[in-house]
């Protein structure tokens, strides 16, 4: 029996819930497969600057330091909108992922066969399935460059004040690049071996290196078939092909979007999981792709799936438990193809709709019965 060290943190919203979701989902792996789950629950985001003015306590970046995997629900909300930047819920998650390491964020965008009429794109397109897998760079990029805001001296062309000018960098070093590309490439050998990487190369000089490094290291990976396309192209090559794409590498801020967007394409935010993963040895940091939904928290109707799924991600990814997280993503598929759906996947009036817990308990029993 090994033992496993989770730290939790639920976050904000319905983040308590899916997180609970996925913890009994953890134990029933535990008490099929003889390991065990330690879960130690900590805070971070709103309810942590509620508490203690911090969006990111040290005993929460302890915990996670400490852990062999980190499983986190959501953060933010409207209550905290006002705050500052480095004061809002949000600052919690990039603290994360600086100090953890965590420079690769993977996202996993599956329509599964039942959820086929939940996708708004048409039949057609979507016939032969879609499985992309969104290598998004995170620890780089606008999102942790420099920024300000403040008033400024200038005009408009026409004399106008400019007023109140806030900028943000956009900075990427060619090591960055790289170690991100290699991600992309090593999971793109893994899968179908087909490679995107998406930039904005004719405006900037950032896009630019991207390409540079690209080449340099594609001789490395012969065996896959790669491609540069503009940010804006591949947004809409999204909803045109995407059951042809495979594996995307991009920027911080432009796998943020594209993933949101791959999000509804596979009928709902809410079934879509991701990994954070640093260097080997480090603890990975699991979360599903939606937000924190405050209008239903505590209404016990979130979809846990994202979560779940998330959780199959940190057995395989990070806790070598590659035979438990398939039985775990099949015992989904499973109750998916028995009829079941939250509210949120649900177009038919003939789907057996659940609440978070059934759906929770739907998942656990196809589990043990796998």
């Amino acid at each position: 029996m090994t033992k496993f060290n989770i730290c939790v943190i639920p976050g904000d919203g319905i983040g308590p819930e899916v997180t609970a979701s996925a913890c009994e989902v953890l134990k029933a792996v535990g008490e099929k497969s003889g390991h065990e789950f330690v879960f130690s629950e900590v805070i971070a985001g709103g309810c942590a600057i509620d508490q203690f003015d911090d969006p990111l306590p040290s005993a929460s970046l302890e915990c996670a330091k400490n852990s062999d995997a980190v499983l986190l629900g959501a953060v933010g909300g409207p209550k905290w909108d006002g705050l500052p930047g480095k004061k809002r819920p949000e600052a919690a998650l990039l603290g994360l992922r600086k100090e953890l390491g965590l420079y690769a964020n993977l996202r996993l965008a599956v329509l599964f066969p039942e959820l086929k009429s939940a996708s708004p794109l048409r039949d057609d397109i979507v016939k032969d399935g879609v499985d992309i897998m969104i290598v998004r760079e995170l620890t780089g990029g606008i999102y942790f460059g420099e920024r300000g805001i403040g008033p400024s001296e200038g005009t408009l062309e026409d004399g106008t004040p400019k007023g109140i000018e806030a900028f943000d960098v956009e900075r990427y070093s060619e090591a960055e690049i790289e170690r991100i590309l290699k991600v992309g490439f090593t999971i793109a050998m893994q899968r179908r071996k087909r490679l995107i990487v998406v930039d904005k190369a004719n405006i900037l000089e950032t896009s630019r290196l991207w390409r540079k490094v690209t080449e340099k290291i594609a001789p490395s990976y012969p065996e896959v078939s790669y491609e540069f396309m503009y940010v804006d192209n591949a947004s809409m090559q999204l909803l045109r092909q995407a059951s042809k794409m495979d594996v995307i590498v991009t920027s911080n801020m432009f796998g943020d979007i594209l993933s949101d967007e791959a999000g509804m394409i596979t009928g709902s935010i809410g079934m879509l999981p991701s990994a954070s993963l640093g260097d080997p040895g480090k603890p990975g940091m699991y979360e599903p792709v939606h937000g924190s939904a405050p209008d239903i928290a505590g209404k016990g109707i979130a979809n846990p799936l994202a979560t779940i799924l998330s959780s199959a991600m940190m057995l395989r990814s990070s806790l070598g438990l590659a035979d438990e997280a398939t039985k775990v993503e099949n015992a989904v598929r499973s109750v998916l193809a028995q009829g079941y759906r939250t509210m949120d996947i649900s177009l038919s009036s003939e789907d057996k709709i659940l609440g978070t817990k059934e759906m929770t308990d739907k998942v656990i029993e196809a589990y043990l019965q796998d």
